[in-house]
């Protein structure tokens, strides 16, 4: 009898028996929720840190619409744009569960569905369910590393949208590569509903690979940098409140690159290239035909956020960040490595596993305890925290009327101790903008602009506000609380105070005041 000949070299595709990515055992399922654990502690988990703070006040005011009576601008304008907020909402309201518990729960399904989509791409790349264990591990090993020049990781330690489009592109990946092509659509419309610019990203590498495929001779990457240039005709000029905000994120200009964000798009480009020629040379279809695509779509992009954020008449579609897209690259890097790293290096030894394995966990878990230096590792839903900002705001969350309209540092998520909590996300109370996480929104939606930055202007000068200066704030913008760290007190009737903080009224007199 003939042996079966291999596939020929312009052929991208295995026969569907070798594709298959392979039923998932119950064992499979048991590792795979183990292997999510394990990740949670390795990387930390903090619910109201970062970006939760543009996400998170929309899913409280959904559940209670009293809430943020003032300057709920800077996180409903994206809110307006996704599903996100209402998912929780509902998720909350169908289980008849706190906030936090859901959360957690949602953070949880969104690594495991993650990881089990890692799992299911190595296997159907390279075939074995070794090399499967091995993206899935790696992935697991490396869900905060950075992303070069986008301030991404490729899985946060809280949940908001990008953890839903994190595993939705994934899968469209997944699908795309087993031609079940219904699905891969379905995986795209969750996505674009819940991240629409991820969405975007997504779309361009369902034309390039299905392009790769030769899935249809219509689609070619002329095709994909249509998407990518198309939207350019839907901005308006940029104002000057505008620039002044995209200048304060260097990370959106390619040119304000340093080297090591250079090398950190251009690194993987390359690895993705060689792995593509491993691939070939060992007749891995499938990792083959992603490569490529995944080289072509890093390289549109690139050129995408040259064109774009380079001369400096079209800073305004810099809002489209083209650059993110990188994030894609990352998932497919660190699968793909995961997997011929567990295909020819580590094998079946299992002292190998070991010595790469912990040594990188430890290292992720130091990075993150630097991360946050002072708060705990793992913020469970209703523990006691440590951290004397967050628990000034759980005291103003407690302790003020609702429609409490606050003044802050602008710079206070960068302050040490803070660890970037969130202050509406927690506090669950109106406040004036920063210059840190509402900057960040007014550079996806340039009308905040002017809003932004009076009222930042308001509050320049603040580590030296007298009492005389709160009132000018009290009069101008309408606060009526502040919270300033000591051992300042400006002459201001101050209810709460700890180590760190003092929570003071502007105004009026509160009704009783507490020291802890």
């Amino acid at each position: 009898m003939r042996a079966e000949s291999p596939a020929a070299p312009g052929s991208l595709l295995h026969p569907p028996e070798v594709i298959s990515a392979g039923r998932v055992r119950a064992k499979d399922w048991a590792a795979l929720t183990l292997l999510t654990a394990a990740a949670i502690f390795v990387h930390g988990y903090h619910p109201f840190v970062e970006d939760a703070e543009i996400y998170i006040p929309g899913v409280k005011k959904l559940l209670n619409p009293a809430l943020f009576p003032f300057n709920d601008v800077f996180f409903a304008s994206h809110a307006k744009l996704t599903l996100f907020p209402n998912l929780i909402a509902w998720s909350v309201r169908l289980a008849h569960l706190p906030l936090e518990w859901l959360l957690l729960i949602w953070h949880f399904t969104c690594i495991f569905l993650l990881l089990l989509a890692s799992w299911k791409l190595a296997r159907l790349c390279f075939g074995t369910a070794r090399s499967a264990w091995g993206g899935a591990a790696l992935m697991a090993a490396l869900l905060t590393i950075p992303v070069a020049g986008t301030a991404l990781y490729i899985m946060d330690q809280y949940l908001n949208p990008r953890s839903f489009s994190t595993v939705t592109v994934t899968w469209i990946v997944v699908n795309l590569i087993q031609k079940h092509y219904r699905w891969a659509i379905a995986w795209l419309i969750i996505t674009a509903v819940v991240h629409p610019l991820m969405a975007g990203f997504g779309l361009v590498f369902v034309v390039l690979l299905a392009w790769r495929q030769h899935a249809t001779l219509l689609i070619t990457p002329q095709s994909a940098a249509a998407l990518i240039l198309f939207p350019m005709g839907l901005f308006p000029p940029v104002s000057n409140a505008y620039r002044q905000v995209l200048d304060s994120h260097s990370y959106f200009f390619l040119l304000r690159w340093e080297w090591y964000e250079w090398l950190g798009i251009i690194g993987p480009l390359v690895i993705l290239w060689w792995f593509g020629r491993i691939a070939r040379s060992k007749g891995l279809a499938n990792l083959e035909v992603i490569c490529s695509a995944a080289v072509i779509f890093g390289v549109l992009f690139l050129v995408a956020g040259l064109v774009v954020t380079a001369p400096p008449k079209f800073a305004r579609f810099v809002e489209l960040q083209p650059m993110r897209s990188v994030h894609l690259i990352y998932i497919l890097l660190v699968v793909f490595s995961g997997g011929l790293l567990a295909e020819y290096v580590l094998k079946t030894e299992l002292w190998r596993w070991l010595t790469m394995s912990i040594p990188l966990c430890a290292g992720m878990f130091y990075a993150q305890r630097q991360l946050f230096p002072a708060t705990p590792h793992l913020e469970w839903p209703g523990a006691k925290t440590s951290n004397e900002w967050v628990r000034a705001f759980v005291w103003i969350r407690d302790n003020t009327p609702v429609d409490a309209y606050f003044a802050l540092d602008p710079e206070h998520m960068r302050r040490a101790g803070q660890d970037q909590h969130g202050f509406r996300a927690i506090a669950e109370r109106s406040m004036l903008a920063d210059r840190v996480k509402d900057s960040g929104a007014v550079t996806m939606f340039p009308a905040l602009a002017q809003t932004w930055l009076e009222q930042v202007r308001a509050q320049q000068g603040w580590n030296t506000f007298a009492k005389a200066d709160f009132e000018r704030l009290h009069q101008g913008q309408g606060v009526n609380w502040v919270v300033f760290q000591r051992p300042n007190t400006a002459g201001l009737d101050c209810p709460y105070q700890n180590a760190a903080l003092l929570i003071c009224a502007i105004g009026h007199t509160p009704q009783r005041p507490v020291a802890q």
